[in-house]
C-alpha cells in the first residue's frame, strides 16, 4: 500500500514550515527566492500585459469619450460667446448711428427727432420707407427726413401712428441742389436706385467737376439749405446734347439706414399736433362725458 493522501499533505505542510522557520531565521533561502522571482518574472508579465493593456484600452476609450464630451461643450460655449459678440456688436453699430445722429441733431438749427425705420420698398419704380412716427407725432406730408450723412426724402403721407416717406432716388423726386464749390445751382432726381442721381439742366460751360459736393439749395421751401445730398461721380458731355450727363452718389445711407431724423421747419409748428381720431367705443357710444 501507498502513503496515504493525509500523510502526503502533512508532510508537506511540516516541509514547508521548517523551510520558513529556517529562512526566518538563518536567512539561507534568499538567493532561492531570488532564481525563483527570476524565473517567475517572465510569466508574471505574460499573465499581466492582458490585464494592463486591457485596462489601457478602457482608458484610451474612456479618455476619447471624456475629450468628446469637453469637445462638446466647449463649442457650445463658444457658439453662445460668439452670439454675445454678435449682439455686443450690433448694439455697438447701433450705438454708433444714434450718436451720429444726436451730433447732426445738435448741429441742426430746426427741431428734430429719431425716427425708426419700419419697412423698405426700394423698387426701381418707387423708392419709399415706412417710419414709426406719424400725426400724433406732428408728421406732416412734405417734411425734411434726413441721417447723419446726408438728405434721406420727404414724407409722402402721414397716418396716425406713421408715416411714409419717399426717398430721393424716387424716379418721381426732384430736389433743389448748389455745388459747394461753384455755388452752381441745379435740379437732382432720383433713378429708381439707392446708389445713384442724376442732376439735370447743367450746360456744359458750366463749372462742375467729379467730387463735387452737392447741398440743398433751399428754393422751394421744402428743405432747408446747405444739408449734404450727394457727391459728384461722373461728368460727361455727349456731343449734341445742350445739357451736360452728371451722376452723382446720395451721401446717405438710403439702402442702409435703421433710424432717421425729421426735421420740423419754421413754418411748421412742432406743438400743433392733430386731434386724436375717436375710437370704435366713443364712435358707437359717443365720447365719455
Amino acid at each position: 500500500m501507498g502513503i496515504s493522501p493525509t500523510l502526503r499533505l502533512l508532510f508537506v505542510v511540516l516541509v514547508g514550515v521548517a523551510l520558513m522557520v529556517l529562512d526566518h531565521r538563518l536567512n539561507e533561502l534568499q538567493t532561492v527566492r531570488s532564481v525563483l522571482a527570476t524565473v517567475a518574472y517572465p510569466i508574471q508579465v505574460a499573465v499581466d500585459a492582458p490585464i494592463r493593456a486591457g485596462s489601457r484600452v478602457l482608458e484610451s476609450f474612456s479618455s476619447r469619450e471624456d475629450l468628446v464630451v469637453e469637445n462638446r461643450i466647449l463649442r457650445r460655449e463658444n457658439s453662445e460667446l460668439r452670439a454675445r459678440q454678435l449682439r455686443f456688436e450690433a448694439l455697438q453699430a447701433e450705438n454708433d448711428r444714434l450718436r451720429a445722429l444726436l451730433n447732426t441733431a445738435r448741429q441742426a438749427d430746426e427741431e428734430v427727432q429719431v425716427a425708426q425705420i419700419l419697412a423698405v420698398d426700394l423698387d426701381p419704380f418707387r423708392q419709399q420707407i415706412v417710419l414709426d412716427k406719424g400725426q400724433r407725432d406732428a408728421v406732416y406730408a412734405g417734411q425734411p427726413v434726413i441721417d447723419a450723412d446726408g438728405v434721406v426724402g420727404q414724407i409722402l403721407s402721414a397716418q396716425r401712428s406713421s408715416a411714409t416717406a419717399l426717398l430721393i432716388s424716387d424716379p418721381g423726386h426732384a430736389l433743389p441742389v448748389v455745388s459747394a464749390r461753384t455755388g452752381l445751382r441745379g435740379i437732382v432726381v432720383g433713378t429708381g436706385n439707392p446708389q445713384r442721381l442724376h442732376m439735370r439742366h447743367v450746360p456744359p460751360q458750366e463749372d462742375i467737376v467729379e467730387g463735387d459736393l452737392l447741398l440743398t439749395s433751399g428754393l422751394g421751401g421744402r428743405f432747408p439749405a446747405d444739408y449734404p445730398v450727394a457727391r459728384v461721380t461722373s461728368v460727361e458731355r455727349p456731343p449734341g446734347e445742350p445739357f451736360l450727363a452728371i451722376e452723382a452718389e446720395p451721401l446717405a445711407a438710403l439702402d442702409r439706414s435703421r433710424e432717421v431724423l425729421l426735421l420740423w421747419m419754421e413754418d411748421h409748428e412742432r406743438d400743433a399736433i392733430p386731434t386724436p381720431l375717436p375710437t370704435e367705443d366713443e364712435t358707437e357710444t359717443g365720447p365719455a362725458s
